[in-house]
């Protein structure tokens, strides 16, 4: 029953993670972007979020509008360093998200900041349900119930956005700039705006993420980003395994949204096993590695079976 109950969480955690999964996608899948910024706003998304709930009484809903906003910012000047002052793609996300570190703790003037005696977007929908003993459940199934319907409705809202987006010229533009951004220079495009968009889109949902994630988790932590890049690439990578198939980018989102699901049930059932936390970023690299070899492994193994083949038909 426990096992199940950690599973449940699991993925109500998965869910809430997926935006941020989008996110990444977006600057290493469709732009072709090392951004590393993405460690820096998505604890942005979290300390904004925290703070206007906190110290100005802001209603939870708006104060992720805020995360979004500021977000995007954070990725329009890790593109502004990028493409107009000439900084590689690496160093631009890595000089951002150093910056953002110390404007986060500006932001809360602490590491961290709880939102537990504070209305969050979970509770305001948990005070209009019956109690969790009038619904016969534990507290605690009620709040992960909760979290993961926040996690679908905000899912299903930034999935069809972006699938929307990326079918207008714009969003076919920044899509072209990741494969070719030479091609689409020639065709009069301005690249340097493809990915300063891109890079803003990718940032605030990222810190949309954030703000989720600290809301529903009822805190929010300076260095909740940190090491965070490469839970969105795990995701992304199971994911792509399973829906390798997949030629729609609408499968392959939800295909992102698998991945950060599965992802966390690995996490949980680890954690039941009795691994400590402070393992997880090894089990993370283990899981990403194992991914990305698959695809390797499998196309060894067919010429193999040509030649066999071949073989054979000499005989």
């Amino acid at each position: 029953m426990e096992a199940l109950l950690s599973m449940y969480g699991g993925v109500a955690q998965g869910l809430t993670w997926t935006i941020f999964a989008l996110g990444v996608y977006i600057t290493f899948r469709i732009l072709n972007y090392s951004d590393l910024t993405c460690e820096g706003s998505f604890a942005l998304g979290g300390s904004i979020s925290a703070v206007l709930v906190v110290k100005l009484g802001a209603n939870p809903y708006i104060s992720l509008i805020a995360a979004l906003i500021l977000g995007m910012g954070a990725g329009m000047i890790t593109g502004f360093l990028h493409t107009k002052l000439k900084i590689p793609a690496i160093l631009s996300g890595i000089l951002t998200m150093s910056g953002l570190y110390s404007i986060n703790l500006r932001i809360m003037g602490q590491p961290n900041t709880s939102l537990l005696a504070n209305n969050t977007a979970l509770s305001l929908i948990k005070d209009k349900l019956p109690t969790a003993s009038e619904l016969g459940i534990r507290d605690s199934v009620l709040q992960t119930t909760i979290t993961m319907f926040l996690g679908i409705i905000f899912s299903i809202i930034v999935i069809a956005f972006l699938y929307w987006f990326f079918g207008t010229e714009m969003g076919s533009c920044i899509r072209a700039t990741g494969n070719n951004d030479a091609m689409v220079r020639a065709q009069g495009v301005n690249t340097d705006w493809t990915k300063i968009i891109g890079l803003a889109i990718s940032n605030g949902l990222i810190a949309l993420s954030g703000a989720l994630v600290t809301q529903t988790q009822g805190f929010a932590d300076v260095g909740i980003g940190i090491g965070a890049i490469v839970i969105g690439l795990a995701s992304i990578v199971i994911g792509e395994v399973l829906f390798f198939k997949a030629k729609n980018f609408a499968i392959k989102m939800f295909g992102v949204m698998v991945g950060s699901i599965i992802y966390r049930i690995i996490v949980a059932l680890v954690l039941r096993m009795g691994f400590d936390t402070s393992d997880m970023r090894l089990l993370t690299a283990i899981v990403v590695a194992a991914a990305l070899s698959i695809p390797t492994l499998a196309n060894k193994k067919k010429p193999l079976a040509r030649k066999e083949g071949h073989r054979d038909a000499i005989s």
